[in-house]
């Protein structure tokens, strides 16, 4: 009697993000996928860390804003953990920096949170066969650097002084959100962000809270551009 051929094992997704409805979702696209299944969640880094480290999953797809943490350092840290671990970013941030900074934390695709399900299958076949994949919005800002070995556009720029979670409450701040509106996105007390702003203030050389405003929105503009 001849023996059935092994059957392959799913890829294990582990997924981050601290809103249960963005996890819910993605997991209902992974699960729905043939060859493809969620072998855990998490909303946090630390969580996530600790998760990834007992589970061992075959892909990793995470938000950029965590709840008290960085996307970006969860990304350092799990690829310090497992150097070889593929990482999907999945986030709303749609300006060229962030996948830029993405990559370069050691994620193998960026994919905004209004692409498609197709979009997101589409990277994790890509990032689990050895490939990069962003969004086509980024995609050949991005692309171009990566081949050609250039530096950053925000190489030279003020910006790129800028913590990653400065970044993320400049970008906050060019979009027209209040303190507190970005307290709120990014899961932090108004205290915390009033203390970013000062430092961004500090690092750009801005005198006052309306040209923080002024510089942020010149820069979202110009990013939205670039892309």
């Amino acid at each position: 009697m001849t023996k059935e051929p092994p059957a392959h094992k799913p890829v294990r997704v582990f997924l981050v993000d601290d809103h249960p409805l963005v996890r819910q979702g993605l997991a209902q696209v992974v699960n729905s996928e043939e060859g493809l299944t969620v072998c855990g969640e998490a909303e946090d880094a630390r969580e996530a860390l600790k998760a990834v480290s007992t589970l061992k999953p075959d892909l990793v797809i995470v938000d950029i804003s965590l709840r008290g943490n960085n996307g970006l350092d969860l990304i350092k840290n799990v690829k310090a953990l497992e150097p070889d671990m593929p990482i999907l970013v999945f986030s709303m941030h749609d300006e060229c920096v962030y996948a830029q900074r993405a990559l370069r934390a050691g994620a193998r695709a960026y994919v905004m949170k209004q692409e498609s399900a197709e979009k997101i299958l589409l990277a994790i076949r890509r990032i689990m066969g050895g490939e990069i994949y962003v969004s086509n919005r980024v995609a050949d800002q991005v692309l171009h650097q990566l081949v050609n070995g250039t530096t950053s556009s925000t190489d030279s720029s003020p910006v790129d002084r800028l913590t990653d979670r400065e970044l993320e409450v400049i970008q906050f701040i060019g979009r027209g959100l209040s303190t507190r509106e970005i307290a709120g996105r990014l899961n932090l007390s108004v205290k915390t962000i009033e203390s970013h702003r000062a430092h961004v203030k500090e690092k750009l050389s801005l005198r006052s809270a309306t040209e923080l405003v002024q510089f942020a929105v010149q820069w979202v503009e110009q990013e939205t551009n670039r892309t």
